[in-house]
């Protein structure tokens, strides 16, 4: 794993990956150096995942998971450069999406505009209680950018999405929680060790197998239910000839823990 200069990567036992958002003295939010480390990470498990079957994205610190955009880089960008920056965020964002291993969200304190667009992108999210979340983008002149516009409708439904967006106003962690943002809320101490809990859960299970799933329902969500319904099958069928499908039926017959190699 490549060292990176805003992210903190480290490799806990031989399939998790942990990912840390590494800016605590701005709140960890995105500068263009994150965005560039962000969009490398993402991009090279696209092309290679290695040993790595899940990983955890968090950020430095007890109090923000990330404030957003940096917006004092942001300070004196002409348009032009505004832009430029925005576009690697959007292809970070593209990468995360398209990642093959699931990444869960450890939101470790406040998560507002792109840091909660953030969150929206991860396949599930688990978030400390002392949490906030908001994306403000309209009360600085802006709109949601990063997918929030439609990421959180999918999750909340398009009436309390347009509440959020258009306030611009904070909640809390139990409201993230009853609107589907968030899966858990995690007592303060608790929150790395309920997610890595999960994650090595998933570890554990068949690669193949958790990939395909992913893939299935992350792309079957994009179509009507026959569409959908073929693509699962595709999916499924690419798993029937494989070495871990056998392996876990083996295991199963004979009364014992699956030995899953991703093959």
């Amino acid at each position: 794993m490549k060292t990176y200069g805003t992210l903190l990567t480290e490799t806990i036992g031989d399939h998790l990956l942990k990912v840390t958002l590494n800016r605590p003295e701005v709140g960890n939010a995105r500068d263009t150096q994150m965005g560039l480390d962000l969009l490398d990470l993402w991009t090279g498990l696209i092309d290679d995942t290695g040993d790595i079957r899940c990983v955890i994205l968090t950020g430095a610190g007890e109090k923000i998971f990330c404030a957003g955009g940096d917006l004092k880089q942001r300070k004196g960008m002409t348009p032009r450069e505004w832009q430029h920056q925005h576009e690697i965020f959007e292809r970070g964002r593209d990468a995360l999406l398209e990642c093959p291993v699931p990444v869960i969200a450890a939101v470790n304190g406040h998560a507002f505009a792109g840091g909660l667009e953030t969150v929206l992108v991860c396949d599930f999210a688990y978030a400390v209680s002392t949490a906030r979340f908001a994306l403000t983008e309209v009360t600085l002149g802006i709109m949601p950018g990063g997918g929030g516009t439609q990421t959180l409708p999918r999750i909340v439904g398009e009436r309390r999405a347009k509440e959020i967006i258009l306030t611009g106003k904070p909640f809390g962690a139990e409201q993230a929680y009853e609107w589907g943002i968030l899966n858990r809320v995690c007592a303060p101490g608790t929150l790395m060790d309920q997610v890595q809990e999960t994650a090595e859960i998933i570890c554990a299970n068949a690669p193949l197998s958790v990939r395909q799933a992913k893939k299935s329902i992350h792309n079957g969500l994009q179509m009507d239910l026959k569409r959908g319904l073929m693509f699962e099958i595709e999916a499924y069928n690419r798993l029937v000839d494989t070495e871990d499908r056998r392996e876990g039926v083996l295991a199963f017959n004979e009364k014992r823990k699956p030995v899953f190699k991703g093959r």
